[in-house]
């Protein structure tokens, strides 16, 4: 099967990095109906007492509208979600790609379930994250046999 790449946003919210604040902001969001495919939280770098949790999709009026309560926002930083069958090599292909054609990356998260693989690329710029979309479809359905 062939991968898809769309562009995505991020709904991006900073936090105290203390217990309970990635369900605090998740439960506006599954109260709303919100059914996300992409949960991100993380500790800042060189910051013990600061986090940052994403989210993608947030759509519809109801999730919309919590997301905003919640203190979400949407990120300004370009990126595409990824999806497809995963191969041996599939991360390398994609990432050589990407950085042969000298683009940098801000963001990755990849994994694969079953026989799929999922990954949210975060790019500098919306020009690189469209060429960089070109480049992941090149890369993502060649087979070695």
């Amino acid at each position: 099967m062939a991968v898809t790449v769309k562009k995505a946003v991020l709904w991006r919210k900073e936090v105290d990095n203390r217990s309970g604040m990635l369900a605090g902001t998740l439960q506006p969001l599954s109260e709303a109906g919100a059914d996300l495919y992409v949960v991100m939280g993380y500790r800042l770098p060189g910051s013990s007492d600061r986090a940052v949790v994403e989210v993608h999709p947030v759509s519809g009026r109801k999730p919309t509208a919590a997301a905003r309560a919640a203190g979400l926002e949407p990120s300004s930083i370009p990126t595409l979600l990824v999806e497809g069958d995963n191969r041996p090599g599939l991360g390398h292909a994609i990432a050589k790609g990407i950085a042969d054609a000298g683009i940098n990356l801000s963001f990755v998260m990849a994994q694969v379930v079953g026989r799929r693989y999922s990954a949210v690329f975060g790019f500098e710029n919306a020009a690189d994250a469209t060429k960089a979309a070109t480049l992941i479809k090149k890369a993502a359905p060649a087979k070695k046999t």
